[in-house]
């Protein structure tokens, strides 16, 4: 079974427009069914043509403007709190939380991302199973659901979330291709795609997060949640997990308080991070912004998408600070360098950026601007400092946190 045709008529910028105010408009109409309902219905898949925030789909369709913050999760869990009370919509809550905590587990042991990123380059040259790599991404195994789904991806950018677990296990033990090429696949087609989430959820369904526990895709579980579209035959009827070497344990987070909020400074906005109205306050003395529109390590889809939020977070920092914004293109440290000293600061502010590729441009730039006598101050959320620091086990003892942090925040 085909759906094609209906992928080939959605294209990204059609699915997700990528503005704060689409966000907000979907966010809006979500919350009503972010309650019981959503807890009821968020693992079935029904399909790319029965998933649109105008047709009251049983997804929010907001996770894009999560990933690059257009808008925040606090505005998301503030916002769904406000219409429905904490158990009935824990379940909704939680999703959102999942991502801080992916985020606050990753940084806390940055080495496990430069194991993914070594392992990945290391397979990918020396992979004998070209093949059946290029049969994988073009979606032509034969395997009922999953070729489809391969296809959805490229096409549009996006998998419901219950559709990339079967993906990603259907990836690793029916096809036994490395995990390492098949969270590379996402990150180069989702316009969602977020080192963090993508890299610890598919170690997760390989047996490595979680030591020992994986995740089986099986026939029934797909009939079931999409709406019997899929039966696929011939699925991995077990799934021994991945082994590695151990992780080293977490360590502590990086010290990024501004002991200099006061000094006239240059803004510079990341992919990372596109709503600084709410890290910076409104009167921080800014010159000038640089909005950085280049998406190191990603694909065109969440290039497109990310190149239309600089426009629009252009004309907000413009309105909400009052000061001059030019989109640039990658973070290049010599041309913001340059834009400090024709506004006469020496301090570049930007909100923080979590471990992954463009982290590792930033503390590269940190670097070569402060040998010329510019300082780069990142600044982090409230929200991540509060709930990253619980990350350091597993999800469950995570959770148990959540009530008590949220209170602290004001949203509970």
């Amino acid at each position: 079974m085909t759906e094609k045709g209906t992928n080939e008529q959605m294209s990204t910028t059609n699915l997700f427009p990528p503005t704060r105010e689409e966000g907000l408009r979907r966010l809006s109409a979500f919350v009503p069914r972010a309650g019981r309902e959503y807890a009821q219905t968020r693992n079935a898949d029904l399909g790319p043509d029965r998933r649109s925030p105008d047709q009251q789909s049983n997804v929010s369709l907001l996770s894009p403007y999560l990933r690059y913050r257009l808008m925040t999760e606090h505005e998301v869990v503030a916002t769904t709190l406000a219409q429905h009370r904490f158990a009935d919509a824990e379940k909704y809550v939680q999703e959102v939380l999942w991502r801080t905590y992916w985020k606050g587990w990753l940084e806390m042991r940055p080495a496990v991302w430069q194991r993914f990123v070594s392992e990945r380059d290391s397979v990918r040259a020396g992979f004998r199973g070209t093949r059946d790599l290029a049969s994988a991404e073009h979606g032509t195994t034969g395997i009922e659901g999953f070729d489809d789904w391969a296809r959805e991806l490229v096409e549009t950018g996006y998998l419901h979330n219950h559709a990339r677990m079967w993906f990603a296990s259907i990836w690793v033990f029916t096809l036994r291709l490395p995990w390492t090429l098949g969270a590379d696949f996402f990150m180069r087609h989702l316009v969602d795609a977020d080192p963090a989430s993508n890299t610890l959820s598919w170690r997760w369904v390989a047996g490595l997060q979680t030591v020992g526990k994986t995740y089986l895709a099986t026939a029934d579980n797909i009939a079931r949640y999409t709406d019997g579209r899929f039966s696929p035959k011939g699925l991995a009827t077990s799934a021994m997990p991945l082994v590695e070497a151990p992780i080293p344990a977490p360590s502590p987070l990086p010290d990024v308080e501004d002991r200099d909020r006061d000094a006239p400074s240059l803004l510079l906005v990341t992919p990372e991070d596109m709503n600084p109205e709410t890290v910076f306050a409104q009167t921080t003395p800014f010159k000038g912004a640089l909005i950085v529109s280049d998406l190191p390590g990603g694909g065109e889809t969440s290039r497109a998408f990310v190149t239309g939020a600089a426009a629009d977070t252009a004309r907000r920092v413009e309105a909400h600070f009052g000061c001059p914004a030019r989109i640039i293109g990658a973070l290049d440290p010599e041309l913001i360098g340059a834009a400090a000293r024709d506004m006469n600061v020496s301090k570049v502010a930007t909100p923080y950026a979590p471990v992954g590729p463009l982290a590792d441009a930033v503390a590269s730039a940190a670097v070569s601007l402060r040998q010329s006598g510019v300082a780069l101050v990142q600044l982090r959320r409230p929200w991540d400092a509060l709930f990253w620091p619980h990350a350091r086990k597993g999800f469950f003892a995570f959770k148990e946190k959540i009530p008590a942090i949220l209170e602290q925040e004001g949203v509970c």
